[in-house]
């Protein structure tokens, strides 16, 4: 059965009735506020339970989506919920949970992508998990390829808008070759890509990739990165040559500030062009500019 096709209504559902199969963790400071909001003005929308029958006979309910506000009633003592009660499969009840939780972009992405790879191994391909979540076939393929391969801190990276994904499955092919994962970045630059904070925010994803792990749980003890006489030369040397770019750089922004200050000093020596500049009120130059036009940053 099609989820939009089923059949809903609400109604008052026990709370101690309803089972949450997939139990998330929770930001404490949201769920707070959550709490406080449906203290003060209620519940705005119902959550969403299928209903079940144990082998006892007994009626009870498994939650689609709505975890958070279920909880909420709870700890604020409540016996019942409003609750949209629908009929569907566990199939159907989990890819509704799926989508509901890809439209609100939790903080944790891998849950989402890690519910993607649930799907496929119910034996779903891309394509249909594509159609059923509103993805593309290739975004469903690259991120399975890079969840299946490890490759947990570039999945981080292309569902918060970081990486784009195809530079992440390049950097994955390129293995743990730093200069193939380097020519990577320079093509990533070179065809827009990746420029400015995005590519730090690369750089400093694909260090934490090699130093620490592609795994990017945080939890459980971590394997400490070995460190060898080529790795520090290596570090040195990118070191350097940062530090030598940073000199060129300043160098030339130097160059370029002597050449404007110099050309302005030799227009302003110009009575024609000062008498010019008085008429449109543009006679003024910033303080930080007029002192290396003039000394004491005073005209004549």
């Amino acid at each position: 059965m099609n989820p939009k096709q089923a059949r809903e209504e609400i109604r008052m559902i026990p709370i101690d009735k309803i089972d949450v199969l997939n139990p998330r963790d929770r930001n404490t400071k949201a769920f707070k506020v959550i709490v406080g909001n449906i203290k003060d003005i209620g519940l705005k929308k119902p959550i969403k339970v299928t209903p079940r029958t144990t082998d006892a006979g007994e009626q009870r309910y498994v939650l689609v989506f709505g975890e958070g506000r279920l909880t909420a009633f709870r700890n604020l003592g409540e016996k019942e919920i409003p609750a949209i009660v629908v009929e569907i499969s566990d199939e159907d009840a989990f890819l509704m949970s799926l989508v509901e939780n890809i439209a609100r972009r939790q903080e944790k992405p891998l849950e989402n992508l890690a519910s993607i790879t649930a799907l496929r191994a119910k034996g779903h391909s891309p394509k249909e998990i594509a159609t059923k979540i509103g993805m593309t076939p290739h975004y469903v393929q690259g991120m399975l390829t890079l969840l299946e391969e490890g490759e947990e801190r570039l999945v981080v990276g292309v569902e918060r808008g970081q990486i784009p994904l195809n530079v992440a499955l390049t950097i994955h092919g390129a293995g743990n070759d730093d200069k193939s994962v380097q020519a990577a970045l320079q093509d990533a630059y070179e065809s827009g890509k990746l420029r400015g904070k995005p590519l730090m925010d690369v750089r400093r994803i694909l260090e934490k990739r090699r130093t620490l792990g592609r795994s990017a749980n945080k939890q459980g003890p971590r394997k400490r990165a070995e460190v060898s006489a080529d790795a520090l030369v290596r570090t040195y040397e990118r070191e350097v040559e940062r530090q030598r770019q940073l000199v060129r750089k300043a160098e030339y922004t130097q160059h370029c500030l002597m050449f404007v200050s110099g050309a302005l000093r030799e227009l302003l020596a110009d009575e024609n062009f000062v008498n010019l500049l008085r008429a449109e009120k543009l006679e003024t130059l910033p303080k930080y500019l007029s002192e290396r036009v003039w000394p004491g940053g005073v005209a004549p």
